[in-house]
């Protein structure tokens, strides 16, 4: 062996005897400069969705003939790509007949703005797998409910938080921790786990075929270019995880109050049941590393919570003015540790209100999640993307004027792709993908005093890396569902 090599294998070799427990190993190199670590998670895009056109990163230019062409059920290459639809009919609001691949939503013909309510692609479970078709990406019109219009881009280099994206670091090969949807993906960046309901009645679970499809229904258009699929679906898998949406147990809840508990959801209309598996909170309190759960309209919620679903002012409410609180988009709320009356509720789970005044004042805890509430997420169909960029990009402003700045990395990231097309496959095989995901590329942002500047990252990396980074960093217990041979975010920072 090779002297220098020699000598490297002793460094190596005595660095992992100071670690007392495998999985537990101090920061290394600068990594002890990190005092703070902020996630925010933003709503429902996919990478070519929202950042396609970003200089210098693997964009809707990069695709090639055959990652844009969309096929039909049959297989067989579209002709057009079939009108936008809505509530299975097309909608005579954005043009038919468009050429089979990507456009521009922004642009002639289409003519959507950044500031406008626009369809809402189904995003679920297995409508993930089916779209991503084995790594081609050629059934995402196929399998959508708004058929064309999963194909649509946007420029967003006007956008106020493309600019901290030009600033520091974009990664562009950052993939959703789970196939699907918010309910999951959320669930994932706190646990890397699917929970378990294996009690579900029947009718919540999904039907699959004997190539492990959904089922199409006997009324299923046998062609997108007819109308959307009509599919068996439903939140529960066959073998009882939950994997599509579902409300929790505990108020605040999308499922009106229990008659005899109203923190709780009525048991009868199939809440999850309370989950019991780690979550990166667990891991943290266990190192006594202190961390929270913002959540914007939390306190608001959770006030609402007793009324009847007819009766609540800000649970899933649409109307002007609503915070749009999204029950589904709170993961600790389904964990038995942070149930109703909890001490740990109380420390962990808080407001978004909170979340600003920690920031102004210096007094975030080492690991800060903050969750805007549905109006300022993003989220198609009940937001536009304007109002929830010129949050985001207030909320970095007030970070970055921070008594914590110094110290400080901001994680920008989205919980999933919201049903849109991306041209770039998962990665696949053990270590890198398994049962859950990971589905479809997200944006992703690292801003940061220590994010290397003006850069695109290329490792690749899911959701889980963001858990992967806070276990390297703070000398954790891994979780067992983080993905081992994903990048963990250290590639975005240079010491």
């Amino acid at each position: 062996m090779k002297l220098l090599q020699h000598a490297g294998m002793i460094l190596a070799l005595a660095g992992l005897a100071a670690c007392t427990t495998p999985g537990r190993q101090q920061a290394a190199g600068g990594l002890d400069q990190v005092k703070t670590v902020v996630v925010i998670y933003a709503e429902n895009h996919s990478f070519d969705n929202m950042y396609g056109t970003f200089p210098g990163a693997n964009g809707v230019a990069n695709a090639t003939a055959s990652q844009k062409i969309q096929r039909d059920h049959d297989g067989r290459p579209l002709p057009t790509l079939p009108p936008v639809y809505s509530h299975g009919k097309p909608e005579p609001k954005y043009p038919a007949g468009l050429p089979n691949g990507p456009f521009r939503i922004d642009a002639p013909p289409v003519n959507a703005r950044l500031d406008e309510i626009v369809p809402n692609p189904i995003h679920n479970f297995y409508h993930n797998i089916e779209q991503i078709n084995g790594g081609r990406n050629d059934m995402f019109v196929a399998m959508s409910n708004v058929g064309a219009w999963v194909m649509g881009y946007y420029d967003g280099s006007g956008n106020r938080v493309w600019q901290w994206a030009r600033e520091y670091t974009l990664a562009d090969n950052f993939f959703m921790g789970a196939f699907g949807g918010s309910f999951l993906n959320h669930q994932w960046l706190v646990c890397a786990c699917t929970p378990v309901f294996r009690d579900a009645p029947a009718a919540i679970r999904a039907q699959l075929d004997a190539n492990g499809r959904l089922k199409k229904k006997p009324t299923s258009p046998p062609s997108v270019m007819t109308g959307p699929p009509e599919l068996f679906d439903g939140p529960v898998s066959p073998d009882g995880y939950v994997v599509n949406t579902a409300q929790p147990s505990f108020q605040p809840s999308g499922l009106q109050p229990s008659p005899a508990n109203p923190a709780m959801a009525d048991p009868a209309r199939n809440p999850v049941p309370p989950q019991t598996a780690s979550t990166i909170g667990d891991r943290l309190t266990a190192k006594g590393i202190a961390w929270a759960w913002y959540s914007g309209a939390w306190k608001q919620a959770v006030a609402d919570s007793p009324n009847p679903p007819d009766k609540r002012s800000i649970i899933y409410n649409r109307a002007p003015g609503s915070p749009n609180f999204q029950p589904h988009h709170q993961p600790f709320n389904y964990f038995a540790r942070f149930a109703p009356g909890s001490a740990d509720r109380e420390r962990y789970l808080k407001d978004g209100e909170d979340f600003l005044r920690a920031i102004d004042s210096g007094a975030l805890p080492p690991v800060a999640f903050y969750k805007p509430t549905g109006r300022l997420s993003q989220h198609p169909s009940y937001t536009d993307i304007k109002s929830g960029d010129e949050h985001i990009a207030d909320v970095l402003e007030r970070l970055k004027k921070s008594p914590q700045w110094k110290n400080m990395v901001v994680v920008v990231t989205y919980d999933e792709n919201g049903g849109y097309w991306d041209h770039v496959a998962p990665p696949t095989g053990p270590g890198w993908g398994d049962r859950w995901g990971p589905g479809t590329r997200i944006p992703t942002i690292v801003v940061s005093p220590f994010a290397k500047r003006g850069h695109v990252d290329h490792t690749a990396m899911d959701t889980t890396s963001i858990l992967k980074f806070l276990t390297r960093r703070f000398g954790l217990e891994p979780l067992p569902g983080v993905r081992a041979n994903m990048g963990d975010l250290t590639s975005t920072l240079a010491f």
